[in-house]
């Protein structure tokens, strides 16, 4: 057992219970929300969010692990407004999250740069981690960096190699959102490696989005989970074919190396609420619990496997 901070303080790992391990709750831009999104309410998200997030659990879900960070719209204290008021624990994380550049705050700030000292960015994650963001008192308890079709671009390898230092500093998990028709979990596993990462406390994200069986298993045997992470965004892969690698991956002995979840939100600014829901009718966090666990034990998974994809993995890997 271990020590896992939450938004609204220290758990023992053995109380996370049923984990989402990769859900956000607002994904945003806060310098757009503030200059041209007129019709914000933020009192009205929040008690949107709430209501979402009490729904989820009682739907059986006990924690959400959110993987909102720097360019994401991570914004603490909203999030502390809405754990106050559900019993869903929430957990989040500290890194950087771009698909190209980093953010120009950190462009000449650095090792070798024209303001030449230490990495900034891995002062920043170990202090969130440690000592905690801002001037909250939330810890976060893991890290996050992103590979995505671009490949591994300066500013994508300097983040992750940050979020590699950080991880061996402090010991917190990591995970990586990737892409995985470009196998870039792969590259993540090398270039995380080469930092003294201990792969097993790593989970490659959205590789759900894949059918490559090979892939999945050439990760997993590297002790990597496998983040089966996006569930109701079926305009990237069926429904039939993300239960069907989930009960694929069970059978051939892979639930201790999976963790499900649907990568959805309460909130996000990339497209309109209506546009959303048309397009991804099933993309909520209700989909996982009213249809994909049926969908897998219809396809033969056994409550053992799947208490281990929602219990064991998440905890183990945070111990």
């Amino acid at each position: 057992m271990s020590t896992v901070n939450t938004v609204t303080g220290p758990v023992d790992s053995a109380d996370l219970g049923n984990v989402l391990i990769h859900e956000h709750v607002f994904v945003l831009g806060e310098e757009y929300r503030q200059n041209y999104q007129d019709d914000w309410d933020e009192d009205e998200k929040i008690a949107e969010a709430v209501r979402d997030l009490t729904e989820l659990k009682g739907l059986g879900m006990d924690t959400i692990l959110d993987p909102t960070v720097l360019g994401l719209g991570r914004y603490i204290p909203r999030i502390q407004r809405i754990a106050e008021q559900t019993d869903l624990k929430l957990v989040v994380a500290t890194g950087l999250y771009t698909y190209n550049d980093i953010p120009f705050q950190f462009h000449y700030t650095g090792p070798g740069l024209l303001f030449d000292v230490a990495e900034p960015l891995v002062t920043f994650f170990v202090k969130d981690l440690t000592e905690g963001i801002a001037d909250t008192g939330v810890k976060a308890a893991f890290l996050k960096c992103a590979i995505e079709e671009q490949g591994l671009t300066p500013g994508v390898e300097r983040a992750m190699r940050a979020v590699g230092q950080a991880h061996v500093q402090t010991g917190a998990p990591i995970t990586v959102h990737t892409n995985p028709h470009t196998q870039s979990g792969l590259v993540a596993q090398q270039v995380l490696k080469e930092e003294g990462v201990d792969l097993t406390k790593v989970v490659i994200g959205h590789s759900g989005d894949s059918t490559n069986l090979d892939y999945l298993m050439q990760l997993a045997d590297a002790g990597s989970i496998l983040g089966m992470d996006r569930f109701g965004l079926d305009v990237l892969l069926p429904f039939e074919e993300r239960v069907n690698t989930v009960a694929t991956l069970c059978e051939r002995g892979y639930a201790d190396r999976m963790g499900l979840a649907h990568d959805a939100a309460c909130f996000i600014d990339w497209f309109s609420p209506e546009a959303k829901r048309e397009a991804v009718p099933k993309w909520n966090y209700r989909h996982i619990s009213e249809d994909v666990l049926p969908a897998l034990r219809e396809r033969g998974v056994s409550d053992k496997d799947i208490q281990t994809m929602l219990v064991d993995v998440p905890r183990r890997y945070f111990e």
